[in-house]
């Protein structure tokens, strides 16, 4: 896996603290570079970009930032403008809100500006993204599913990603809706891709090497099913409740990490 994490992400798992001790978006300042930053917030997965806009506009200029662009893709055409492409070009940071990840990649997927991402990510330009944001960051994603319920097979729905971080699949609003069960299910059918579940105002840092540290107030849960020995998940009967067993559960906080390479829980502080 370290092959195929090339650059720098923070995955947010949403409703981080913006106006408090906003623990991580000061992390994602310092990491873009201070009040020498060039932020770009892309509101493409948002049906309010104004709004969306002008808050993160806002609380990164609390937090020192005065170069912030705010790119409001909204089509397939302006994902492939000249002018678009630029600004992701020339940025230290790249931030995606919060709304329908199915919007980010639909719009953004195979344009000239789903390149110039691709392109800032392998330079090492941090991408950022909260919520659905930190959905779309993997190869595969999930797009809807059970929450607070029992883990059902057949009832999880995934789509392409991004592809910036491969071989794990990412969910979030993870402890406060209850989405153990439909990352198991991820898992299950793919056990050799890591579930990372991410709690809200909580975010994992992955660093070129393919490791990452927890920032936030909560934790992140890894699902390994590297060590499943079976499940029912491939068997008929779609609406059945999921049999797993030997999975590889970790919860961890601020002070931990995950070596996604070796997994392997890291004590960092």
């Amino acid at each position: 896996m370290g092959e195929k994490t090339k650059g720098n992400l923070i995955i947010i798992g949403g409703a981080e603290d913006k106006y408090g001790e906003s623990s991580i978006l000061k992390n994602v300042v310092n990491i873009i570079g201070g009040s020498n930053a060039d932020l770009t917030v892309l509101t493409t997965a948002t049906e309010k970009p104004a709004e969306a806009g002008r808050e993160y506009r806002n609380v990164f200029g609390r937090l020192g930032i005065s170069n912030i662009s705010i790119l409001n893709i909204d089509t397939r055409d302006d994902a492939n403008m000249e002018e678009n492409v630029q600004i992701i070009s020339r940025a230290s940071g790249i931030f995606f809100t919060g709304g329908d990840q199915l919007r980010i990649t639909s719009i953004l997927g195979g344009t000239k500006v789903y390149k110039a991402l691709h392109d800032a990510y392998l330079k090492g330009v941090a991408i950022i993204g909260t919520s659905a944001g930190a959905s779309v960051m993997s190869g595969t994603m999930v797009v809807d599913g059970n929450s607070n319920d029992a883990a059902r097979k057949c009832t999880l729905k995934m789509a392409p990603g991004l592809g910036l971080l491969e071989e794990a699949i990412i969910d979030q609003h993870f402890e406060q809706r209850g989405r153990i069960g439909r990352l198991l299910c991820g898992v299950a059918e793919n056990p050799y891709i890591l579930g990372i579940g991410i709690d809200e105002d909580t975010a994992v840092r992955v660093y070129p090497d393919a490791h990452f540290e927890v920032l936030g107030t909560n934790a992140v849960t890894v699902v390994d099913g590297k060590t499943i020995k079976n499940s029912n998940v491939s068997e008929l009967k779609p609406d059945e409740i999921l049999a797993i067993s030997h999975v590889t559960l970790h919860v961890l906080p601020f002070g931990y990490g995950f070596d996604m390479k070796n997994r392997e829980v890291l004590r960092l502080h």
